[in-house]
């Protein structure tokens, strides 16, 4: 992706808010579902999926090294009331990125772009 993109997406040196994004390299591995001990003790493993897309609660873009810091924080479930929060840190250069994903339309502003139309409910074609 063009620096200047990230630039435009992320200013320099300040931390983002949430998104998803999506690197021309094998980063994460996510399970469809859990691992298992069954009878006699064998092992079920849920199928694993690896894939690009780093899922990242904060963003920050340094320019002058031509990387892209994503943090990712995992909540897990303790036997007591406290959950161990577990951080994950990734450096990928911004080289490999291909895609930023938003869950919400913040980023149009900051490339000087309208709100998209709203969708409306059968107003579409089908696609069929």
């Amino acid at each position: 992706m063009q620096p200047g993109l990230l630039g435009k997406l992320f200013g320099s040196r300040q931390w983002s808010g949430a998104c998803t994004v999506v690197l021309d390299a094998d980063a994460t591995i996510q399970t469809s579902g859990t691992d298992a001990i069954i009878n006699a003790g064998m092992k079920v493993f849920a199928p694993r999926l690896i894939s690009g897309r780093v899922a990242a609660d904060a963003v920050c873009y340094l320019p002058d090294v031509e990387a892209l810091v994503m943090v990712q924080h995992l909540r897990i479930r303790q036997a007591g009331n406290e959950d161990q929060i577990q951080q994950t840190v990734y450096v990928a250069s911004d080289h490999h990125v291909t895609a930023i994903e938003f869950p919400d339309g913040k980023p149009l502003s900051t490339l000087g772009l309208p709100d998209p139309p709203p969708y409306i409910v059968g107003a579409g074609k089908s696609r069929g």
